[in-house]
């Protein structure tokens, strides 16, 4: 790559990784970004939630906090998307930067909707409320069954409170994103099960399928 290649910026788009706990969605947005960066392309990969200095606390008291009801636990988790589509990912768009994200509005009605039953369309709404209705050009959902999602897990050490809920909530999460990947617009799923670097080649086949005007084979 000629030194002029590098920071250059392609058509923004908006590329969100969602997925059950121990799917390696946090692996492949990593490996994008990694892609990404070696081709000297613009962007911005961020997680939820995180991503700026409210949503670093938010995630201290989401994680690692006491338990808490339900509303209370999605409003956190809004407080800490709004102040990431805000500071973060909006300038970045409009700059015309790709932006990866970790999760994104498909884990909230995936988490609090089907997971705990709050009501999918009240989630919605003030999921709309606090993204001013942004949604993302692509939705990747990295597909495993419970069980490789459990053993990966393991492996990780201490487990945080999410993480330690019990199997039917994980199950009716696993149920949520079944459904959703189906029903909402421009969502993609691929097979998370083979090694991270298979994954990754499905990955970047999907998006130059699905935008070949920024990612054409001649520059990204």
């Amino acid at each position: 790559m000629s030194g002029q290649d590098a920071g250059r910026v392609v058509a923004g788009k908006f590329i969100v990784f969602e997925g059950i706990e121990g799917s390696g969605k946090t692996t492949q947005a990593r490996l994008l970004g990694e892609w990404l960066a070696a081709h000297g392309v613009r962007h911005l990969l961020t997680r939820e939630p995180g991503g700026t200095a409210i949503g670093e606390a938010v995630r201290q008291l989401l994680l690692h906090g006491d338990a808490m009801h339900a509303r209370a636990e999605l409003m956190l988790y809004l407080a800490a998307r709004a102040a990431l589509v805000t500071e973060r990912i909006r300038p970045a768009l409009d700059a015309g930067e790709i932006v990866v994200a970790d999760r994104y509005e498909m884990s909230t009605f995936a988490y609090q909707g089907y997971g705990r039953g709050l009501p999918l369309d009240e989630v919605r709404a003030a999921n709309a409320a606090a993204t001013g209705g942004l949604r993302p050009d692509l939705t990747i959902v990295v597909r495993v069954p419970g069980g490789v999602g459990g053993t990966r897990l393991a492996g990780r050490g201490a487990a945080d409170r999410i993480e330690r809920e019990d199997a039917a909530f994980h199950e009716r999460v696993a149920e949520g994103y079944l459904r959703l990947t189906t029903a909402e617009p421009r969502v993609e799923a691929v097979d998370g099960t083979p090694p991270p670097a298979e994954v990754h080649a499905d990955v970047v086949r999907l998006l130059r399928q699905r935008f070949p005007e920024t990612f054409v084979l001649n520059r990204v």
